[in-house]
């Protein structure tokens, strides 16, 4: 079958990650993450009603910032090192054939114009396709196996140098720290001259890998970008 299948957003993320460099791989891995569904005009009010009931929510959204003409069938995960090919389907990879993407995320809080999330694994302005409530009692399989994924990688260490946490609130530093540790650096990157920058919060974070820990060097506030935690 060649036929098209139409599909409209139904919103689009506001986040605290202003580009994909530094976007967490998977969702919930940095809880500090906060952002919003908000929902386009054409969603009536009322169309969340009873989402409040819920702790958490599965968003289905677009990969934007992959192209169509970029999707590859077979991949080199980074829980591998970039070593090892697997087929596109046994990964999370945004290189996908429809490049639909989905997270799962904590439910602060639902208005008739926007969710409040935590836990969040997306870019900002992010289309949003669907959401659906978590169901714990058919969704959570404890005895499940995680393939070549099976644990969350041992995170690094993250140490912010002289001056660098200067005029930061407590929860940005989290922020920061949470999403360092989780090393966003290709899997091909050991270079520990490099410095990597990356906006978080509203800020242009630099930072570097030495010796195995984070050393967070300085941060500066965007003009824009992502939104401030």
């Amino acid at each position: 079958m060649s036929e098209e299948i139409p599909m409209r957003p139904i919103g689009w993320i506001e986040s605290c990650f202003g580009e994909k460099f530094g976007t967490p791989r998977q969702s919930g891995i940095v809880p500090e993450a906060r952002g919003r569904v908000v929902f386009s005009d054409e969603v009536p009010p009322g169309a969340s009603r009873g989402l409040e009931e819920f702790s958490h929510v599965w968003i289905v959204f677009l990969f934007d910032q992959v192209k169509e003409e970029e999707a590859r069938w077979f991949v080199r995960p980074p829980r591998l090192g970039g070593n090892e090919k697997k087929g596109v389907f046994a990964t999370r990879s945004p290189f996908r054939p429809n490049r639909i993407g989905l997270s799962l995320v904590t439910l602060e809080s639902v208005s008739d114009e926007a969710l409040e999330v935590s836990g969040l694994d997306l870019v900002e302005g992010t289309p949003v396709l669907d959401l659906k409530p978590y169901l714990p009692y058919v969704e959570s399989l404890p005895g499940a196996d995680g393939g070549f994924a099976k644990e969350a990688p041992a995170p690094l260490a993250v140490e912010f140098c002289a001056g660098a946490k200067a005029g930061l609130s407590g929860e940005t530093v989290a922020l920061i720290t949470r999403v360092l540790a989780v090393d966003p650096r290709p899997a091909f990157h050991d270079d520990e001259e490099r410095v990597y920058g990356c906006q978080l919060a509203g800020l242009n974070v630099k930072w570097q890998v030495k010796d195995g820990r984070v050393l967070v060097l300085s941060q500066e506030s965007l003009s824009s970008g992502g939104k401030m935690v």
